[in-house]
């Protein structure tokens, strides 16, 4: 998962409740940037999870963290016998991840990586809030995002930009449109997710046109970055499309949801 976010971010968001562990970016949409969002249950990970905040009214943590550097250290944690994270302050607030590695000997040896961390005063914790899902056009399930990845790959060289469209019969279009080449790969009978809106009825997307194509323009590097950094083969992949505006990527795993939102370029 985190080899996964370092795909995705330079720097991201650590946030820690009681039940759950985030990842989150969030980039100025006014910047063309891309957020993220990610979850975890720390029960499917940790056997021995102990976090106290703020306060008890506010019990969480939010860390500035750069996930390259806690996917270095995790790399040398694949055949520990433990794993501790701990966050500690040495000469700057850390991410210590303590290592326990077999050893021949009775002795144990342990190898602590030290991540520098940022800690995020609670009067910005409001701009870290969970995004909400964008009232889309069209909602509709991935292909497999290995196929997906290497048409992406090779659109990539003749663009910087692609468009996705997909309707409400289970068809998304991948193109490319240039002065010189005009490329569309078509996939057929994906299935559109049903979604119940807050009045239990189903959403307004079931009235419109089932044919008519909602499409959005996006940067394709973005795109390319979320699909060469699946590492968690989601269970379950959509995308949401609202008209022009923005790409709302969800893929969903037993043990984590990650949604990533791409705006849309004029």
């Amino acid at each position: 998962i985190v080899n996964t976010i370092a795909k995705l971010a330079k720097t991201c968001i650590l946030r820690l409740t009681v039940c759950k562990l985030y990842f989150i970016l969030s980039d100025k949409v006014a910047n063309g940037g891309a957020s993220m969002w990610c979850e975890l249950s720390q029960g499917n990970f940790f056997d021995e999870f102990q976090m106290e905040g703020v306060a008890a009214e506010h019990n969480e943590i939010y860390l500035e963290l750069v996930p390259e550097n806690l996917s270095r250290a995790l790399k040398t944690a694949q055949n520990a016998k433990a794993v501790k994270i701990k966050l500690t302050n040495k000469h700057c607030p850390c991410l210590s991840v303590a290592v326990e590695l077999p050893s021949l000997s009775s002795s144990s040896r342990i190898v602590t990586h030290d991540i520098p961390v940022g800690v995020i005063p609670r009067r910005m914790w409001n701009d870290f809030r969970e995004p909400s899902v964008p009232d889309f056009d069209v909602s509709i399930y991935l292909p497999a995002l290995k196929t997906m990845k290497s048409v992406v790959e090779r659109m990539k060289n003749l663009s910087n930009f692609i468009v996705i469209e997909a309707n409400l019969s289970g068809e998304m279009n991948l193109k490319i449109e240039t002065d010189l080449v005009s490329v569309t790969t078509h996939f057929k009978d994906l299935g559109n997710p049903p979604w119940a809106s807050e009045d239990g009825c189903q959403s307004s997307a079931q009235d419109r046109d089932l044919e008519s194509m909602a499409e959005a323009c996006i940067d394709i590097k973005k795109l390319q970055q979320l699909l060469a950094g699946q590492q968690v083969n989601p269970t379950k992949a959509l995308c949401n499309i609202v008209r022009k505006r923005i790409v709302h990527f969800i893929l969903l795993h037993e043990e984590v949801s990650l949604q990533y939102f791409i705006p849309a370029v004029a």
